[in-house]
């Protein structure tokens, strides 16, 4: 049975949703990381930074959204093209997706609220609302909001990027009406709502 450790409203949802998306049996363990749960040697032996999300599945330990993602389409044979050119084409937007349009989004959220108030900066706000203006500009030059990021079929860069787009939208940050309406449906799938809800029991039962 895969074990998903767990932290809802973070990267962890991504997760979730695609082993909903995916219809993989996994039991849920969801961190109480405010409480230091992660910091404990149990849970650094699984991920040296103590972070969620992470699995483990059988003899592998996997750590990162993305790469836990990826592993995951690739062992169920589904959400990602079969084709090698196609396969490339879902890593070169993954790599887009976390390195250059989340990238500020989170560095908008440390210094708002993540970082300890005596490491905000102002500026850097600014400059990260620039920068993830400037990626959306990228990203709607290579996507209009029609269909799927590589084609006919769902796959885990969609995932990505709409709950991408929906920290967007919670952030405050202006976003084309045309990908706020794709997000907002992409969103709405039923794994994605099984996903939140799985999470947030979880929490509740901790």
């Amino acid at each position: 049975m895969l074990t998903f450790y767990s932290y809802p409203n973070s990267r962890s949802l991504r997760v979730a949703w695609a082993l909903e998306e995916l219809g993989i049996e996994y039991q849920i363990h969801s961190l109480d990381l405010k409480s230091g749960e992660g910091r404990s040697p149990e849970y650094l032996a699984i991920h040296p930074d103590g972070k969620a999300p992470a699995i483990v599945d059988g003899e592998l330990t996997l750590f990162e959204s993305s790469a836990i993602c990826r592993y995951l389409a690739a062992r169920e044979g589904r959400l990602m093209p079969q084709t090698l050119a196609g396969q490339a084409q879902l890593d070169q937007w993954l790599s887009f997706l976390t390195t250059e349009l989340e990238q500020p989004l989170w560095t908008l959220a440390k210094h708002t609220f993540a970082l300890p108030e005596e490491q905000r900066c102002d500026a850097v706000k600014q400059t990260a609302q620039w920068e993830f203006q400037r990626a959306l500009a990228a990203l709607s030059r290579r996507f209009d909001g029609r269909g799927w990021l590589l084609g006919d079929e769902f796959t885990v860069a969609d995932l990505f990027l709409a709950q991408t787009l929906g920290w967007a939208q919670k952030a405050g940050q202006p976003i084309p009406e045309v990908l706020e309406k794709w997000a907002t449906e992409t969103l709405a799938r039923p794994a994605c709502e099984r996903a939140r809800q799985r999470e947030a029991h979880a929490a509740s039962e901790r």
